[in-house]
């Protein structure tokens, strides 16, 4: 792991405890919505045990929350632009080399669009703004972007790098270097 990193079960239990005691749940209660036995829910709370992927959406389903709002620290933004500002391990495989980390997350009303995006040297791509609630993340794949937004920011992307942004703003991606770049780019409404 990486300085500052961060796992699932880091802000998992305060989290369960303040979003159950703020609907006015108990623990059993909140065992019957989810599915998941009180036991579960009261070792999690204590930040004893692990649990699946899976049992963590019942829960946050359970909770009226996401996915999100149980494993990150409650403090953190709700905007991710930085890859720093977002990064929790939620699976580890044997290997000390497999991983998945959540890296950035918007909320969604409808669908979800994937784009395989390729910009030559000297090319951009100018976006208008899209309705008010529209997010999009944008995951680099080779060479680097800059990604500049109407609403304060200009990002240099580097291959890995990721920003997940409202794109309710006019916003401009540009290719960085001579290769230029290969991103992909997941529209959320």
């Amino acid at each position: 792991m990486q300085p500052g990193d961060t796992s699932v079960l880091a802000h998992l239990g305060e989290n369960l405890r303040r979003l159950r005691r703020d609907r006015s749940l108990s623990q059993e209660a909140l065992a019957q919505a989810s599915g998941i036995s009180r036991r579960t829910i009261i070792n999690l709370e204590a930040g004893e045990t692990n649990v699946s992927l899976v049992a963590l959406d019942r829960l946050a389903g359970a909770l009226g929350a996401t996915f999100t709002d149980l494993v990150v620290a409650h403090d953190a933004s709700e905007e991710h632009l930085h890859p720093a500002e977002l990064d929790v391990a939620v699976w580890r495989g044997a290997d000390t080399t497999s991983i998945g980390r959540l890296v950035g997350a918007v909320a969604a009303r409808s669908e979800a669009q994937v784009l395989s995006w390729q910009l030559a040297p000297g090319e951009r791509y100018d976006a208008d703004p899209d309705p008010a609630g529209w997010h999009e993340i944008a995951v680099v794949l080779s060479g680097a972007v800059r990604l500049r937004l109407d609403a304060g920011g200009d990002l240099l992307l580097r291959h890995g790098d990721h920003a997940a942004f409202s794109s309710a703003q006019r916003y401009t991606y540009e290719p960085e270097g001579e290769e230029g770049a290969r991103f992909l780019r997941i529209v959320v409404s």
